[in-house]
Order: structure tokens, then C-alpha cells, then sequence
């Protein structure tokens, strides 16, 4: 029906006749002249109609804003103060000859122009969102990413290789979207948090570099960056060593940004996740804040006062500081709503010391909390942070994961406010994390518990505290744009695994019995890494919400509003999946 996209027409098609499709983004009478503005996925460009073509220009004098035009005329060049550089099209305009209304369009919910329109409204009328220019580009700048990453990774041998969606429940460290199964009665599919078990069956397979843009599946709470369904980057390779999957995949996102964005990443740091949780309290660190948390545990051992003294003698404790170049002009009032916002951590307040006049020694500092302390430990305090005149120190005292979780995030709010970013983009690697957490149920794995350790099933059995994994994420700009690991090839640490984390011969068995068996076959060392498209989207394009980077996304209660997903299904399709609803054997009681 075209000959050209609206948004393609230029100065090179002068006397050219076009047919252009699309949306009336804007109409104006002028003087007896009508003015539509064509838009379609490219852009927008100007046709013109006069009275000279009457039936065609009554036609267009009927048309309004959304209505679907087919269009045929003449390019000619914009006459002389008419050109309108901000427009790719701004050159030249369309003489319309001929018009078609292919459909006409009720009032918009919202004008296409209003950037304050509520995410609800948006998100209702999705396909009318998804007109405006932000979201073309955001989406067609998703396209060229994936099929940049598609290109990088065929270039270097992997196949794309789709995994099952419906497969069995596993514990990936979130809840499973469960499918009810009507040939089997009482038992239920899961769909998969990750292709994990699948990419490393295939590794035993043979094909020894597999990627795959698979679609994942967590129910869990949401967040900014999260969503019921979300895609990733799935990656795994076999005769591998961690070094060289990290080179091949930071290779591949320092090629994507320089390709898509123009931007140099340069080499990739990295940090041990020790060091990350120490320096930062975080394992995904904003490297592009210069803040810093610096451990105060043996100061505070001396003091009297509990708040301190308390968790600095506690093994599972930590008081730490976080010292704010020139932050002593923070008001009393915004000190108040950051001890609210770290209160969202657990964290019970927040004390904090302002430094005035440095060479005054106590007499310069201000605070709620050095008449609790002796003069001699505030000095020190002072001299190991190194402040200066105009600095402001804050504290956490606490459980060691809760002082790390409000200082890191106070940490990222405070380089927000105060615009401390040192750089644009900050990438790191963080690797050597534990191989487990303790929690009061027991050991739980990290990453997931076909993560390789770096020491012998013996070493593990006796010490699983200390032992670390052979595992690595990426992170950028405080956002973990993907993790993954060297995986166990052997049968006897894969069980040796299970053990310490509590599951026993029979129940490893029944959930993983293909995977124990495939591992006695000849698996090969092997090992990948998953990237989250959305997140690395999202960043790329400057979004703060991976909503704005997915065509149809769900809200953050896991629903969809256009399609109004989840929904009721009727009594029949029940009983053909052996489900009876709580609220239906109430009603029959």
C-alpha cells in the first residue's frame, strides 16, 4: 500500500510521487491550506492539501487526530522560513493528491504529547502508548540490541537452542507460575524461572555453546526492575574456565554499548564480593558514587553506649560509617527523612556527627551522639575517616545484613540527591561469592545449587560457611545486568550439594534424577551466564522502569490492565483440571 515509511521521506525525494500510511498525528487549517501530520514507525512528516484537488481536500478537512490515512502526492521542498530543523522530515513536505481513510479513531484516552500522563491510563490503553515517539524508539532500540547480542553470539559459535516452557517446579529461590495438568490428574507443570537444568542437559549433549532470548517466569514481589515474566540473555559453553566465559561476555556487552550507543566501556574491574559488601554494603555496587563504608567495629567495642557498643561486640554485628564530602549543609529536616528512608531496611535510626570546625576537636563537631561517647574515641573516629571541615558522618549499627542494606541504599539515595556521579557509566565484575547464606532454616545457596564451589566435597561438608563458588555477576550502575557460574559436572559434588543444603537422597531423586543421571554419562566441564535484556534495555535507553522497555507489561501487582490478566475461568474448565476452588467448597459447606 506505501512506497515509503512517513519518517523517510527527504530532500533527495523532491518531485518524487509517494504513498505514505499512517496516523494523523496533528491537523491545521490554515487559511483555506489543510496541514496533517503523518506518523508512523519512522516519524512524522508534513502533506499538504488545497482546494486545487476539491474532493481529496474535503476529505481531508473531515479528518482528526488518530484517524488511518492513506496518502499519495508530490515531495517538494518546504518554501523559504518554513523549514523546521528539529524534524527529520523538516526539509521538505508532501503535496497531497490523493486521500484514503482507512479507519477513522474515537477520541484518544490521552493526548500522545502528555508526558504526565498516570502509568494506569498507560498502561489500559497500551496500544495507544505505544504510538508515542519515547516508546517506538525505546522498543526499536530493544530490536537492534537483540539483534546485536544474536550476531555476537552466532559469530562465536553458539546456537539458539529453545528450552521447554512447561517443565517441572525447581528451586531457582522464587515462587513457580504452576500449570495445572488435565492428563495428569493432581500434578502441575512449572514454568521456568530459568532454562537452567535444560542448557546444562545440553552441554551434555554435546552442543557446546548454546544461548537462547528465552522468556523466564517468577512469582514474586515486584519492584521497579522486576516483572512476573521477563526475558534474558541464556548463555552456556562447555571446556570453559571462568575466565574465559567472563571475557566472552564482557567482549560481547563493551561491543554492544560501542555498536548501539557509541560508548566505550573500556575493561571491566572486578571486585571480590567480600570487598563489595564491606566498601559498599552491596553486591551490586553504583561504582559511579564515591562513598564508602569504613568499618568502626573496634572503636565502638570501647564506648559505653549500647546502641554501639552492642552490635560491635556481636560476631553477626556491624557498625560502620559513611563519611559525605561537604554534606554538613544537610538540612535537620532532610536528616529526618533519610533515618525514615534506611528505617525501610530494618535499620532502628540513624546517628550522625556534622564536622564544623575540625580544629576545635569536639567543640567543631555537631551531634546527638558524642556526649554518649569519650572525646578520645570521636577523635579517632574523625582521624580514621578522614574528614574535613563541612563533612558529614553517618552511622549504622546493627545486624551485619542490615547495616550493609540501609547504609548501601542510603549510599545510592545520597550520590541521587546530591548528584555525586563521577562517571557515566560504571561496569564491575563482582566474583568469589560465598557458596552459601545461613538462614534459620539452614544453608540456601547463593545462586542456585548447581553453582560450582571452588574446593573438594570434603572441604565443603566441614565448612560450607566458608566456602566460596565459582560464580560472577555483572553489574552497572548499581543494577546487576547478569550473573552466572561455573556449573558441577560431577555426579558425587552435585549430591554432596544437595546434602548441605538439606535435601535428602529420595528428594534429590524425585526432583533431580535426570539431571544426577545425565551427570554420570561423560558431562563436560561447563559453565555460562544469564543476562536480563530488560535491565540492560532499560538502562541503554535512560528508562526507570523495565515497563517502559517491554510492549506489554504487567503492573507491580502482576496484573495486566489492558487484558484485564489474571481472570476467572468458568466451572467447567475446573473440573476438566481436577481444581476446586476455596471459595466454591466454602459455598457447599
Amino acid at each position: 500500500m506505501r512506497s515509503h515509511y512517513c519518517g523517510d521521506v527527504r530532500s533527495e525525494h523532491i518531485d518524487e510521487t509517494v504513498t505514505l500510511c499512517g496516523w494523523v498525528d496533528r491537523r491545521r487549517d490554515h487559511g483555506g491550506v489543510i496541514f496533517l501530520d503523518m506518523r508512523d514507525r519512522e516519524g512524522v512528516v508534513q502533506v499538504v492539501f488545497d482546494p486545487d484537488t476539491q474532493e481529496h481536500f474535503e476529505r481531508a478537512n473531515k479528518v482528526r487526530s488518530e484517524y488511518v490515512l492513506k496518502v499519495t502526492g508530490r515531495v517538494r521542498a518546504r518554501f523559504e522560513g518554513t523549514v523546521n530543523p528539529g524534524m527529520k522530515t523538516g526539509e521538505i513536505e508532501v503535496l497531497g493528491k490523493e486521500l484514503e481513510i482507512l479507519n477513522v479513531a474515537a477520541t484518544p484516552p490521552f493526548p500522545l504529547e502528555d508526558k504526565n500522563v498516570g502509568e494506569d491510563i498507560r498502561l489500559k490503553y497500551r496500544y495507544v502508548d505505544l504510538r508515542r515517539q519515547e516508546m517506538q524508539d525505546k522498543l526499536r532500540l530493544r530490536a537492534k540490541i537483540t539483534s546485536a547480542i544474536r550476531s555476537s553470539l552466532e559469530g562465536n559459535g553458539f546456537l539458539d537452542i529453545e528450552t521447554p516452557i512447561l517443565t517441572r517446579a525447581t528451586p531457582e529461590g522464587a515462587r513457580d507460575y504452576l500449570v495445572p495438568s488435565r492428563t495428569h490428574e493432581g500434578k502441575f507443570f512449572a514454568l521456568p524461572q530459568s532454562p537452567q537444568l535444560f542448557k546444562q542437559l545440553l552441554m551434555v549433549s554435546g552442543f557446546d555453546r548454546y544461548y537462547q532470548i528465552a522468556k523466564c517466569f517468577r512469582d514474586e514481589d515486584l519492584r521497579a526492575d522486576r516483572q512476573p515474566e521477563f526475558t534474558q540473555i541464556d548463555i552456556e559453553a562447555s571446556f570453559v574456565d571462568q575466565e574465559s566465559i567472563m571475557s566472552l561476555t564482557e567482549e560481547m556487552i563493551c561491543d554492544l554499548f560501542k555498536s548501539v550507543l557509541g560508548v566505550e566501556l573500556g575493561s571491566i574491574p572486578r571486585m571480590p564480593f567480600a570487598e563489595a559488601m564491606a566498601r559498599f554494603g552491596s553486591d551490586k555496587p553504583d561504582m559511579r558514587i564515591p562513598l564508602e563504608l569504613v568499618d568502626v567495629d573496634d572503636l565502638m567495642r570501647q564506648v559505653d553506649f549500647k546502641v554501639f557498643n552492642g552490635p560491635a561486640s556481636d560476631p553477626k554485628g556491624r557498625v560502620a560509617a559513611l563519611k559525605v564530602p561537604g554534606g554538613a549543609s544537610i538540612s535537620r529536616k532532610l536528616i529526618d527523612g533519610y533515618t525514615k528512608f534506611v528505617s525501610i531496611y530494618g535499620a532502628k535510626g540513624l546517628a550522625w556527627i556534622k564536622v564544623n570546625e575540625l580544629a576545635k576537636g569536639i567543640e567543631g563537631l555537631q551531634s546527638p551522639i558524642i556526649k554518649f561517647m569519650p572525646d578520645e574515641i570521636v577523635l579517632q573516629l574523625m582521624e580514621r575517616l578522614d574528614v574535613a571541615d563541612g563533612d558529614i558522618v553517618f552511622f549504622g549499627a546493627d545486624k551485619a545484613k542490615i547495616v550493609n542494606e540501609a547504609l548501601g541504599a542510603l549510599r545510592c539515595k545520597l550520590g541521587e540527591d546530591l548528584d555525586l556521579y563521577t562517571a557515566e557509566w560504571a561496569p564491575l565484575w563482582v566474583v568469589d561469592f560465598p557458596m552459601f547464606e545461613e538462614t534459620d532454616s539452614g544453608w540456601t545457596s547463593l545462586h542456585h545449587p548447581f553453582t560450582a564451589p571452588a574446593c573438594s566435597p570434603e572441604e565443603l561438608i566441614a565448612n560450607p560457611g566458608e566456602a566460596l563458588s565459582i560464580a560472577y555477576d555483572m553489574v552497572l550502575n548499581g543494577c546487576e545486568l547478569g550473573g552466572g557460574s561455573i556449573r558441577i559436572h560431577d555426579q558425587e559434588m552435585q549430591k554432596t550439594v544437595f546434602k548441605v543444603l538439606g535435601i535428602s537422597d529420595e528428594e534429590a531423586e524425585e526432583k533431580f534424577g535426570f539431571l544426577l543421571d545425565a551427570l554420570q554419562f561423560g558431562a563436560p566441564p561447563h559453565g555460562g551466564l544469564a543476562f536480563g535484556l530488560d535491565r540492560i534495555v532499560m538502562l541503554m535507553t535512560g528508562s526507570e522502569s523495565i515497563r517502559d522497555v517491554i510492549a506489554f507489561p504487567k503492573t507491580q501487582s502482576a496484573g495486566c490492565l489492558m487484558t484485564k490478566a489474571p481472570g476467572e475461568v468458568s466451572s467447567q474448565q475446573l473440573r476438566e483440571l481436577s481444581i476446586k476452588l476455596r471459595e466454591e467448597e466454602k459455598a457447599g459447606e
